[in-house]
């Protein structure tokens, strides 16, 4: 079984952030109080179970929201001539998708592990 690893970091505000970093595989996932299916401090329910990689850093983390607390420069989504890019992987299986496989299911390929459909509110933070 994965365990993230914790680590404290001050946050934009002042306050004290628990950043942590799980290992999925190969990947390694940043974020705030990430677990060992990805779920984050702002997406934690039993659907949230992706990790996006990040086209501006080419890290990974489980949210825009991650992103914005950790780094020090905004997110730039991947752009539509790079859909073959594998930029999501599976929190449940660590199975990696391509950007256009990613869009067109609603569960994970590999696993069958459901994703959450509220993040298709978002999809223009990551994707073009």
């Amino acid at each position: 079984m994965r365990h993230p690893s914790a680590v404290s970091s001050v946050s934009a505000s002042g306050g004290i952030s628990a950043e942590s970093i799980t290992e999925l595989g190969t990947v390694r996932v940043r974020g705030l109080l990430v677990d060992e299916q990805t779920r984050c401090a702002h997406y934690h329910s039993e659907l949230d179970v992706i990790a996006l990689l990040f086209h501006c850093c080419e890290e990974w983390f489980p949210c825009h929201l991650c992103h914005e607390a950790i780094t020090d420069h905004p997110s730039r989504p991947w752009p539509a001539t790079a859909r073959t890019t594998e930029a999501v992987v599976c929190g449940v299986c660590c199975s990696r998708l391509r950007i256009e496989d990613y869009l067109r299911v609603d569960a994970c390929p590999t696993c069958d592990a459901e994703f959450n459909p509220g993040c298709r509110l978002h999809r223009s933070l990551y994707f073009d």
